[in-house]
C-alpha cells in the first residue's frame, strides 16, 4: 500500500486556510491549477512510496516509538512558497520547527528500520500542498496572498500513518482519497 507518515491540522486550521485557498482560485489563470481538496491537507513528514504489507507491522511499532519519544509541540499554517518553478504550490508552517523536523527524521529513520526502502535523504522543508501544475508558471500572485496569512496556533498532539489511494477513474481532478491506518499519541500521552 502507499503510505506515508504525516501531521494533519485540525478542522478550524483547514477552514480558515481554505478561505485564503478560495480566494486564490478566483485569481487569472487559476483554472490550469490542480487544486487540492481540504479533506487531504497534511504535513508529510516521511514518504514511503508502495510499502509491502508484511512490513507495515513493524513500521507502525517504530512509529508509535516515535511519536512516544517526541512531546507535542505548538505549530500554525503561515505564509507559503512554490517547489518546481511554480509546479507546486504550498502553504508553509511556523511554530516549533525543529521539533516538527525531529518528528520527520524520527518518521523516516522508523521506516528504514523496518526495511523500507527510503532512498536518498533530503532535509525535511514543512509544507501543505494546496495546488499542482504540470508546467512551470508564474505563481507570483499566490505567494503574495499566502505571505499574508497565519493561522491559528495548535498543538500538534499525534503521528499519523496514512494511506494514499491515487486516482483510478481517470476523471480529469480527480483527487486522492487519504485514510489514516495508524494514530499515536506525541508524548505517551492519553
Amino acid at each position: 500500500m502507499r503510505l506515508f507518515a504525516a501531521v494533519l491540522p485540525p478542522d478550524e486550521v483547514c477552514h480558515e486556510l481554505g478561505a485564503v485557498v478560495d480566494a486564490l482560485r478566483g485569481l487569472p489563470g487559476s483554472d490550469g491549477v490542480r487544486w487540492t481538496g481540504r479533506a487531504g491537507w497534511h504535513f508529510t513528514l516521511a514518504f514511503y512510496g508502495e510499502v509491502d504489507d508484511g512490513l507495515v507491522p513493524g513500521l507502525s511499532e517504530r512509529l508509535e516509538r516515535a511519536a512516544h519519544r517526541t512531546v507535542p509541540f505548538p505549530l500554525a499554517v503561515r505564509g507559503g512558497g512554490q517547489f518546481g518553478h511554480g509546479r507546486a504550490l504550498w502553504a508553509g508552517a511556523e511554530g516549533d520547527l525543529a521539533t516538527l523536523r525531529l518528528l520527520a527524521e524520527r518518521a523516516e529513520a522508523a521506516a528504514r528500520k523496518a526495511g523500507v526502502p527510503m532512498g536518498e535523504h533530503r532535509r525535511y522543508k514543512a509544507h501543505l500542498t494546496v495546488a499542482r501544475s504540470r508546467e512551470a508558471r508564474d505563481v507570483r500572485p499566490y505567494l503574495d496572498a499566502l505571505g499574508e496569512f497565519t493561522g491559528r496556533t495548535w498543538t500538534v498532539d499525534e503521528l499519523v500513518l496514512v494511506r494514499s489511494n491515487l486516482p483510478t477513474s481517470g476523471v480529469p481532478g480527480e483527487q486522492p482519497r487519504y485514510e489514516a491506518v495508524g494514530r499515536w499519541p506525541l508524548g505517551g500521552a492519553g
